[in-house]
């Protein structure tokens, strides 16, 4: 879409070059629409469950922004010559309690046949216009906070080589099942934004510094992850994904020399429904952790800072 050039309208106020979790469109002096759309293959052999995932992953991008979900629509891929309808209805009825849960209905949707099952949801919300958080408008000194604890795509890739123990199943399946936090009902300025999903930590950290003369600073060791993440990653139980990350967003990463291979990785690996991934200005932070970390599973915490533009965009501390 980068190479596209869409036709200008007004209204229009999102541009998919600066990679925003949703498009924007502006439906009067105060409000906008948002809207998003996600979907995938199962990551778990449960249909129940694969479809609350999905849905939680789809919903995640209007409430990085700042919005309010409204309503979501269904799509779906199915094999029905190969596996029984009823798998689809738990599919669908893991997504359904899934919206529910965030007091959304699902308003329909379109299905295809396919050899591969997929589900997903497109998502729209509301948001004030004036209150949209951008994700690439982070502040010299600002706090970098993380929702939810890193690791899914390391651990899923386990769990299909059956290497996982039992708890660790558990909470991976809840940790990706997990709505992240409604924002709009926080009333603190959030600088910036974003869903920490398929591109892992070090890309979206890259594109939260794409725009600006800043560099986040991260320190590793404040960096949270899901239990038993760094004895796979040890082990070399990576996925593709998160090995292409690494490859790909590097050339703007300066590692500490300490920090191994395996833990590059981690911080490089893609997620599934993934925390949220934010930007605070120092006087905020604790206000803002503390509102999140009130009736919350996940500790919201503190992993690093953005300071003026370094030799790199990111830096990862061994600290």
């Amino acid at each position: 879409m980068s190479k596209l050039n869409p036709s200008e309208n007004s209204k229009d106020n999102s541009g998919y070059e600066n990679f925003d979790d949703c498009s924007i469109y502006k439906i009067n002096e105060n409000q906008s629409i948002i809207q998003s759309v996600d979907f995938f293959t199962p990551i778990v052999d449960d249909p129940y469950t694969f479809g609350s995932i999905s849905a939680a992953n789809s919903i995640s991008d209007i409430y990085a922004m700042g919005g309010k979900p409204l309503f979501a629509l269904n799509i779906v891929a199915f094999p029905s010559d190969e596996l029984p309808l009823d798998v689809l209805t738990e599919i669908l009825r893991g997504g359904l309690d899934k919206c529910k849960e965030a007091n959304i209905n699902i308003l329909g949707g379109h299905s295809i046949k396919d050899k591969t099952p997929k589900y997903g949801l497109a998502v729209t919300g509301l948001i004030d216009t004036s209150s949209i958080i951008r994700n690439n408008t982070p502040k010299e000194s600002d706090v970098i906070l993380l929702t939810k604890p890193l690791g899914s795509g390391i651990l899923t890739t386990a769990i299909k080589q059956e290497l996982a123990s039992k708890i660790t199943v558990q909470n991976v399946i809840e940790l990706m099942s997990t709505l992240n936090h409604d924002l709009s009902e926080t009333n603190i300025n959030i600088n910036a934004c974003t869903d920490i999903t398929g591109y892992g930590l070090l890309g979206h950290l890259s594109e939260m510094t794409q725009n600006s003369n800043l560099s986040a600073n991260i320190y590793f060791n404040k960096v949270p992850f899901i239990d038993e993440v760094i004895k796979f990653a040890k082990d070399g139980i990576i996925p593709g994904g998160s090995k292409k990350n690494l490859d790909f967003y590097s050339k703007n990463v300066l590692f500490d020399s300490s920090i191994e291979i395996h833990k590059q990785l981690m911080i490089a690996d893609a997620q599934t429904s993934g925390g949220l991934l934010m930007s605070v200005s120092k006087s905020d932070a604790n206000n803002l952790i503390k509102i999140l970390n009130k009736n919350s599973k996940y500790e919201t915490v503190k992993i690093g800072y953005f300071s003026d533009k370094k030799e790199r965009n990111i830096i990862i501390n061994n600290e």
